[in-house]
């Protein structure tokens, strides 16, 4: 088995406007752009082929072509726009690169200044994405590995992070556009394992959508509470599987007015009821951060099992 490989490319010359002043912008001046990159080209070490691989020349040429092309006031974003650059026209799966000033108008000062990044493919579409549930992310080894189901998937953040991490996943929702997005998104990282369905789970409280029987074996439902949905999220679940619940408390309403109307919050304990028949896994309740420090809930948290 052959070893992760890197593709190094070094000293690829601009002609840049890059500069905080007008005049520093208004005459090119150069630039130097180092790579390391990694991409799926373990066949190229046997087939010999170029479509087994990048194309150095073409990836330099992108390089050139966006960083003399345009102004620029900081090497950050001059940086980050070739980064992004390369993900976009390369089957490129991580990028470092260096980009840094040979001859910057500073006093006394014969080196040089840059920036250095680091990224890979899952960091620009988890960016896209939005950050997963701090909750998820922690249960995430408890979980059966196998197909799961997420409800009101939204931009598909919490389907994308286990689609990355080996699970199959069904996304719903109610939102055309979002799911449309989930769809393309999953085509560009590398055919993603998710699939989408638009489903109004609120059309009638007597007889909610059918969700499959024993069909999954993991259900995420993050910030949406329909108490008619919950018999078909029990008959959905496979025996042996888990459901991943949080979503607001009512004390969330009363401190922080969202949501806007109390039905859509939990009452205390009362995740514990609905799931009553389950084995509880985890289970909290209290004012928990998301997926920023400065994002914070009152929510209601469970991890239980299916008997």
């Amino acid at each position: 088995m052959l070893m992760a490989s890197s593709i190094i490319i070094t000293d690829i010359q601009l002609n840049a406007l890059c500069g905080v002043t007008e005049s520093e912008r208004s005459q090119t001046q150069p630039i130097l752009v180092d790579l390391t990159l990694r991409c799926p080209n373990e066949a190229a070490f046997q087939s010999d082929q170029l479509y087994d691989t990048v194309d150095y020349a073409a990836i330099t040429q992108c390089i050139r072509d966006l960083g003399e092309g345009q102004k620029y006031s900081l090497l950050e974003k001059l940086t980050e726009d070739l980064c992004q650059a390369l993900f976009q026209h390369f089957p490129l799966t991580h990028v470092k690169i260096w980009v840094r000033k040979v001859r910057a108008p500073m006093k006394d000062f014969s080196g040089s200044v840059g920036i250095r990044l680091i990224r890979s493919r899952q960091d620009i579409l988890q960016a896209h994405h939005g950050h997963p549930s701090p909750f998820l992310m922690t249960q995430l080894p408890r979980l059966p590995r196998g197909k799961a189901l997420d409800v009101a998937t939204g931009r598909g953040r919490h389907a994308h992070f286990l689609a990355t991490r080996g699970f199959s996943i069904h996304g719903i929702d109610r939102n055309r556009e979002a799911l449309k997005f989930i769809d393309t998104q999953a085509q560009e990282g590398d055919g993603l394992p998710i699939t989408t369905e638009y489903i109004d789970l609120e059309t009638d409280d007597l007889h909610p959508p059918d969700l499959g029987t024993k069909a999954y074996d993991v259900i995420l439902v993050f910030f949406y509470l329909y108490r008619p949905l919950f018999p078909q999220l029990i008959k959905a679940l496979k025996p042996g599987g888990v459901v991943v619940y949080e979503t607001f408390l009512l004390e969330n309403h009363l401190h922080r007015q969202h949501p806007r109307r109390k039905e859509f919050c939990l009452e205390p304990n009362e995740l514990l009821t609905l799931f009553r028949d389950f084995q509880i896994l985890h289970y909290d309740e209290g004012d928990h951060r998301g997926p920023s420090p400065a994002d914070r809930s009152f929510t209601a948290r469970i991890l239980a099992r299916k008997q």
